[in-house]
Order: C-alpha cells, then sequence, then structure tokens
C-alpha cells in the first residue's frame, strides 16, 4: 500500500486530519489548536422549550405560557437538565450524580424534595403538569 491510498482511505472515512510517521510534536500540538479554533464553542443552545416552558440559559430565567418563573439555583439546574430530553425517565439516583455530582451527604429523597419546589413553581392552574412521576423509575419532564 502507497502513502497516499492510505490517505485517500482515510479522508475518504471521514478523518479530518493525517499525519505520516515521522511527525513532529510542534506540528501536532499547531494541527490541534488549528482545529480547535474551527470548532463551536458551545454545542449547547442557549434556551430550550418544551410547549409552553423555556429555560433560558444565559439569563439563567424560566419562562411558562410568557410569564417568568421564580426558581432557586438547584431547581434552575434540574429544570435545565429534564428539558434537555423530554419524556426521558431518570431514576432519583441519576438526578442526583447529574444535579448534585460528588456532594457528599446528599440522600436520594432530596431530589424529591427540589422536585416538589420546582412543581409548585411551574404549575399554573388551567395548564398541564409538566413534571411526571413515574413510579419505581424515576421523574420525567412530560404532558
Amino acid at each position: 500500500k502507497s502513502e497516499e491510498e492510505d490517505k485517500v482511505r482515510g479522508f475518504e472515512s471521514g478523518v479530518d486530519d493525517y499525519v505520516t510517521k515521522p511527525f513532529s510534536y510542534k506540528e501536532i500540538l499547531l494541527r490541534v489548536k488549528s482545529l480547535l479554533k474551527r470548532t463551536k464553542p458551545s454545542l449547547i443552545e442557549d434556551v430550550s422549550t418544551f410547549h409552553d416552558l423555556k429555560v433560558d440559559r444565559i439569563t439563567r430565567r424560566i419562562y411558562r405560557a410568557d410569564k417568568e418563573i421564580k426558581v432557586g439555583p438547584t431547581e434552575f439546574r434540574l429544570l435545565d437538565f429534564l428539558i434537555k430530553s423530554p419524556q426521558r425517565v431518570y431514576s432519583r439516583e441519576q438526578l442526583l450524580n447529574n444535579i448534585w455530582g460528588n456532594e457528599i451527604n446528599v440522600e436520594a429523597r432530596t431530589v424529591d424534595v427540589h422536585i416538589r419546589r420546582l412543581r409548585k413553581a411551574i404549575n399554573i392552574e388551567g395548564l398541564p403538569e409538566l413534571i411526571r412521576t413515574v413510579r419505581s423509575s424515576g421523574y420525567s419532564l412530560d404532558t
């Protein structure tokens, strides 16, 4: 096989770049820096919506039916996490790991307390409840 055939096969299979041996570490570093300049800084959108619920990550505000809803920082993180995958059911453990991370002394029932606070904040009379409890499984953002 020739070096050119290897490069062609690599590019045809979707590689962004190809480096042959011997190579210089300085060249690799410059290639990586160049590639990083071309990538988007964030793949997450600034605003997520689900039905009439909107989470704005830039202003850290939540809106329901165009009305601003005041929540604490933990409830904001919780809703921000749930709205990224509506209708997906998350267990208490998954929510604990993703919202509280490695904080020690956080009990599983802590999730229930914050879900209750979040429900109280976002539920508006006459509108469907958006946080669903799935018995023995967890919670989801759903209608």
